[in-house]
């Protein structure tokens, strides 16, 4: 903890809505949080430095983490900054019910997750185990087969628009195979997973049908086992009983769709957006990791990281932190901090330090599968759709943000018109 004094002119800054204050504080979802993510991250920037007092949907008050410095800090101090939601005093308080939209996404959960120390070892020693087993079993050989299948379908077209054609359900369709489901889930569950993360008023819906897929995959691989990641859940050593199971069966399936998806869709927009790097990939000179590395950079896949709750009164960018209140981890802004990247143009290749994975104990375990399924679904688009271009100007690509993402609408693309399965 910093040895800053909390009085005096230089005092840290509290929270006005959290001390009960009515500050007008900047609400990161709504319409213009939509549409300009990036510009808020630098306005807040600005006025309150590393770490900004801003409003959640329902206008529940939370600190954005804007620093990279500040980030690492609470990424990698369990202790003074949990991620265990019974330490949020607006919840403990009845300030935010349970049919909050931010449930979804801060609710405590019987996962690895929401958890510290030995419970979160335990369960997370469970997922990451059976990760490395399923990414041994042929990947990429699921990733190569699906997404062929997915460009089937528009190959003969010469056309298409490569977010809701390919990069917004082949991760889901690729899970399917990994969980043990049935392909035919993917389209759906997709949709579902994306509304979670959006948030609104659709969100529990769509969690509670996640959940009741998942509890009748369970119920069936207890019947039928097989080489899939629910099966190793089922027979793990860490003895998972049934909560922390579909908890987990959750948490992979929506945290993987979601991230995999969003940064395939990135890294496909900044090949195609720069025709050096196009021809690179094609002609063999520059490799797709080196693509997906810099758009961690730039536009990471989660851009909030949900949260994390102080433990004890604390300082943090010139702020005062109470105990109880929640923190949101800003991890596009904090790749972005000036502090460190005075010149966002400098490149970043071979630099792995970015915040895009979280940090800590709670680093993303499935990284190198999500990497496995862009680098060869990148790979089989190319080799599929010669002469693949941009259909529009760059300029004329849009995103669209909620809370902890920012996705991109569509991606249109033009190619020479290949007959199906060549």
């Amino acid at each position: 903890m910093n040895d800053q004094p909390l009085n005096g002119p230089d005092a840290p800054r509290g929270c006005p809505v959290a001390h009960g204050g009515d500050g007008d504080l900047t609400r990161l979802y709504g319409p213009e949080a939509a549409l300009d993510p990036l510009g808020i991250y630098a306005r807040l920037r600005k006025e309150y430095g590393a770490v900004a007092p801003i409003l959640l949907e329902g206008d529940v008050p939370a600190w954005l983490v804007l620093g990279y410095r500040e980030n690492r800090r609470v990424l990698d101090n369990p202790r003074q900054f949990s991620r265990d939601s019974h330490n949020w005093r607006d919840l403990n308080q009845g300030r935010v019910g349970q049919a909050s939209p931010l449930i979804q996404m801060l609710g405590w959960r019987p996962d690895c997750v929401s958890q510290d120390g030995e419970p979160h070892r335990r369960l997370r020693g469970a997922v990451t185990d059976n990760l490395q087993t399923i990414a041994g079993r042929g990947i990429r050989r699921h990733v190569t087969h699906f997404a062929n299948k997915q460009i089937d379908a528009f190959a003969d077209a010469g056309r298409a628009d490569l977010v809701g054609d390919f990069a917004e359900y082949l991760p889901m369709l690729v899970l399917t195979r990994l969980f043990g489901l049935p392909a035919g889930e993917g389209r759906s569950l997709a949709a579902s997973c994306a509304q979670v993360i959006k948030g609104g008023e659709e969100a529990l819906a769509h969690n509670n049908r996640i959940m009741q897929i998942l509890g009748e995959l369970a119920e069936r691989k207890r019947a039928e086992p097989g080489p899939d990641f629910t099966t190793g859940l089922l027979g793990h050593r860490a003895d998972l009983d049934e909560g922390e199971i579909l908890s987990h069966l959750r948490l992979v399936l929506i945290t993987a769709h979601t991230t995999t998806s969003n940064l395939l869709a990135r890294v496909l927009q900044l090949i195609l957006t720069d025709t050096s790097r196009l021809a690179g990939l094609v002609s063999g000179q520059l490799i797709v990791s080196a693509v997906v590395e810099e758009v961690l950079w730039n536009t990471p896949p989660l851009a909030v990281l949900p949260g994390r709750f102080a433990t004890a009164d604390l300082e943090l960018g010139g702020h005062h932190i109470k105990e109880g209140d929640l923190l949101v981890l800003g991890l596009t802004a904090g790749n972005l901090d000036p502090e460190i990247r005075p010149d966002t143009g400098v490149s970043v290749q071979g630099n792995q330090s970015h915040l895009a994975f979280s940090g800590g104990g709670h680093e993303c375990p499935g990284q190198n599968i999500g990497q496995a399924i862009i680098e060869t679904a990148v790979d089989v688009l190319l080799h599929r759709l010669p002469g693949l271009r941009l259909a529009v100007p760059a300029d004329e690509l849009t995103s669209t943000a909620s809370t902890w993402e920012a996705r991109l609408d569509a991606l249109p693309v033009e190619f020479a018109a290949q007959t199906a399965g060549v």
